[in-house]
């Protein structure tokens, strides 16, 4: 999702500026920010957990078609998303659900939008046979028998991630996120922010860890979402170090995706494949492809294939939460906002994140999957991090004055994850807890930590 009207998109681009320029029109000014949330669930049988197939996830796309509130996007004849006025419905590659939602002010806004979403899908998924998991990872079902979401980008993209890592297609088949997009009112304030969310993401993954599962299996990790993305593809992902030094800057962005290669574009409707060799954005604008020039249309499609812990879309999209459970989905956004929309609370969380080196941060970013809240950060733990994190952006969302009907500003979505960190234990470690018995009753298990309309 994005808030930034993309108009002029066919126009070629004349320089490396222009790029640049690109970037600097996501700028809006403050009074005219939004929240954008994007929250994926696991579709899986409601008896057996395995991944529901593509067919029995299409069908449940037809249905909510048949509501009237969508419209149909096919690909070669088969449902592939549902387009509302303001939101959207889509299929990622395993067949797992995506709601992107409206660009809301407030997260009340949001949470409205996704109480009215939950009780669409969930009433449409059970004569099915399905329900939904908001868990970072499929727990059962083994990459080998997920099929591929017939759309044409991803029968680009799954081979390639197949080259790059040996994680990619689990990343694409098995992985669930829920993803946070935030607007900037310039240039400084847009680093500011970029480099804060990308500094955080340990905190994020140790937080939000709901992902110690795969192939049945506990994996060691408390996400595994986040050792999968790790081991995807080095070129796109991971903490972007050269967003902070003190001089960087649109350019700075600009520069990185410039040498990310590209995997597509997009002419008459067909992607034309670029993945058969090392083909950076930057060849492609000093050479085109097949005489074939960039656009701006080619710069933003682009920048959709990046996928560093945070990115620009122009917009700041967060990427380092798993898919929780419903209660406590939009507590991603609730801190996101606290921390970076309210000026007192975005220089107080810099001030505990500033001094530390690129080794640190690193170091924070492979522990953090593994160890949870319990990761340690010089003397302290993430989790101290954490409360201090709560409670700056509890700070922070209560001088935003976005109140509910009944008074209560947006902190209340932060409570569900607040217990999270003063006890110190993940919402994986206390699946863990209970992962035991048959496949029946860890099913049972599975429904009560994360399941929907439950």
């Amino acid at each position: 999702m994005t808030t930034l009207v993309k108009t002029d998109l066919a126009e070629p681009v004349g320089s490396r500026q222009d790029l640049v320029d690109y970037l600097a029109r996501g700028a809006r000014p403050q009074e005219d920010w939004g929240i954008g949330a994007e929250m994926e669930k696991l579709v899986v049988d409601a008896e057996t957990g395995e991944a529901a197939s593509v067919d029995r996830v299409e069908t449940l796309l037809q249905n909510l078609e048949g509501l009237g509130l969508w419209r149909g996007l096919r690909e070669e004849g088969r449902l592939v998303a549902l387009m509302g006025e303001t939101s959207s419905l889509t299929l990622e590659p395993g067949g797992q659900l995506e709601l992107s939602g409206r660009l809301c002010p407030d997260i009340h806004c949001s949470n409205a939008d996704f109480i009215g979403h939950i009780r669409q899908i969930v009433g449409k998924a059970r004569p099915l046979g399905l329900c939904f998991l908001g868990l970072g990872v499929q727990p059962f079902t083994p990459l080998e028998k997920i099929a591929w979401v017939p759309k044409a980008r991803y029968q680009v993209m799954g081979p390639y991630m197949a080259r790059t890592g040996d994680m990619g297609q689990r990343m694409m088949k098995q992985s669930a996120s829920l993803q946070v997009n935030l607007d900037y009112s310039d240039e400084a304030d847009c680093m500011m922010k970029l480099r804060i969310s990308l500094a955080l993401s340990p905190l994020f993954y140790a937080l939000f860890a709901n992902s110690p599962l795969m192939d049945g299996h506990p994996t060691g990790f408390l996400s595994t979402r986040g050792e999968i993305w790790s081991r995807t593809d080095p070129d796109r992902t991971g903490l972007l170090p050269k967003m902070f030094r003190p001089d960087a800057g649109y350019s700075t962005y600009v520069e990185y995706a410039l040498d990310v290669p590209m995997y597509f574009i997009l002419r008459g409707g067909q992607f034309i494949n670029l993945t058969a060799r090392r083909f950076p954005f930057r060849r492609y604008l000093e050479e085109g492809f097949e005489g074939q020039r960039a656009t701006l249309a080619d710069w933003d499609l682009h920048l959709s294939t990046l996928f560093p812990e945070a990115r620009l879309r122009p917009q700041i999209e967060i990427r380092s939460a798993d898919a929780l459970p419903p209660r406590m989905t939009l507590a991603v956004a609730a801190l996101s906002k606290g921390l970076l929309y309210d000026a007192a609370a975005l220089q107080e969380i810099w001030s505990l994140l500033a001094d530390q080196d690129e080794e640190t941060r690193n170091e924070l970013y492979r522990q953090a999957s593994r160890l949870g809240l319990k990761t340690p950060m010089g003397k302290r733990t993430l989790r101290e991090l954490a409360l201090d994190a709560l409670a700056i952006a509890r700070g922070g969302l209560e001088r935003q004055q976005k109140r509910n009907r009944q008074g209560r500003d947006e902190g209340i979505y932060l409570d569900e994850i607040q217990e999270i960190a003063e006890e110190g234990v993940t919402l994986a470690e206390k699946l863990l807890s209970r992962w035991k018995g048959t496949r029946k009753e860890k099913m049972a298990v599975l429904m009560e930590h994360c399941g929907f309309g439950t």
